[in-house]
C-alpha cells in the first residue's frame, strides 16, 4: 500500500486540491438532463425520418398513378386550346364554333354570289376569308372579288348601294342553304326593309330583277321603302297614310 501511495502519479493527484463533491455531482445531473434532452430529440428525429420515408413512398406511388392522368389532361387541354383559338398550334385563333360556321358562310357566299354578279352586272364576288383581323380571331369574315380590278377587297370598301345589294344577296343565299339544311322547307315570304334609296337607277333595276324572279317562283317578297320609283315597278302595294287622328293602311293596286 505504501509503494502505491509513493507513487509520482499518486502522489501528485494528492497534492491537487479536494474535489466539491456537490458542484460535480450538481454538474453530473446537468449532464444527464442533457443527455436525456439529446435522446428525446434524436428519438423525435428518428420518428421524422420516418414519417417522411413514409410520406416520400406515398408521393412516388402517387407520382407513378397521376403519369398517365396528367398525360390524359395534356391531351385534354391541348384540344380545348385548339377548340377556343387559345392555342399556338392553331395558327389563326380559330374557335371551333367559328370554323364550323365557316363551312356554312361558304354556303351562303356561293349561293349568294349567283344573286350578286346578276345585281353587280357581273362584276362583285362573294368568297368566304379566314383571315385574321390584326390580332384578333378570324374565321367568319367575307370578302368581294371585284372583277373590275382582278383583286379582292374587304366588303368595308364597298359603297353604300353595293353594300344594300350584297346584304341582299346574302340573305338570299341564305334562305337557299337554310331550305337545303331542312330538308327542302321553304321560305316562301321576304321583307326588306329600306336601302333601296342608296341604288342609281340601273342597279335598281338589276335587284327588282331578282326579286322578281323570287315571286316567279311562288315566293312572296314584301319591300318597306319610301323610294318613289319603286311604285311604277311595284303592283300591289300597302299605303301607310299619316293622319290628325293616326295613321291608316290603304291598299292600292296598279
Amino acid at each position: 500500500m505504501r509503494a502505491v501511495l509513493a507513487e509520482p502519479d499518486t502522489m501528485a493527484a494528492a497534492q491537487r486540491p479536494a474535489v466539491d463533491l456537490a458542484a460535480a455531482e450538481q454538474e453530473a445531473g446537468r449532464a444527464a438532463e442533457r443527455l436525456r434532452r439529446a435522446a428525446s430529440v434524436q428519438d423525435e428525429a428518428a420518428r421524422r425520418c420516418a414519417e417522411l420515408d413514409r410520406l416520400s413512398a406515398r408521393a412516388a406511388d402517387a407520382v407513378r398513378r397521376l403519369a398517365p392522368l396528367r398525360e390524359e389532361y395534356d391531351r385534354v387541354a391541348r384540344m380545348a386550346g385548339l377548340t377556343a383559338g387559345t392555342s399556338a398550334d392553331n395558327e389563326r385563333k380559330m374557335r371551333l364554333e367559328a370554323y364550323v360556321l365557316a363551312a356554312r358562310l361558304e354556303q351562303v357566299a356561293a349561293a349568294a354570289t349567283v344573286r350578286l354578279q346578276r345585281m353587280s352586272s357581273g362584276r362583285y364576288t362573294l368568297v368566304h376569308s379566314d383571315d385574321r383581323a390584326g390580332r384578333g380571331r378570324s374565321g367568319l369574315g367575307l370578302h368581294v372579288v371585284d372583277a373590275w380590278t382582278g383583286r379582292e377587297r374587304d366588303t368595308a370598301t364597298l359603297s353604300g348601294g353595293e353594300t344594300f345589294f350584297a346584304s341582299l344577296a346574302l340573305a338570299l343565299g341564305l334562305a337557299d342553304v337554310v331550305t337545303d339544311e331542312a330538308g327542302g322547307v321553304r321560305l316562301d315570304t321576304l321583307f326588306i326593309d329600306e336601302g333601296f334609296g342608296s341604288l342609281d337607277d340601273q342597279t335598281l333595276d338589276e335587284v327588282l330583277d331578282v326579286l322578281d324572279s323570287l315571286r316567279e317562283r311562288d315566293r312572296s317578297v314584301g319591300i318597306v321603302s319610301h323610294v318613289a320609283d319603286l311604285r311604277r315597278r311595284i303592283h300591289a302595294q300597302l299605303e301607310i297614310v299619316k293622319g290628325r287622328s293616326g295613321s291608316v293602311v290603304r291598299q292600292r293596286g296598279q
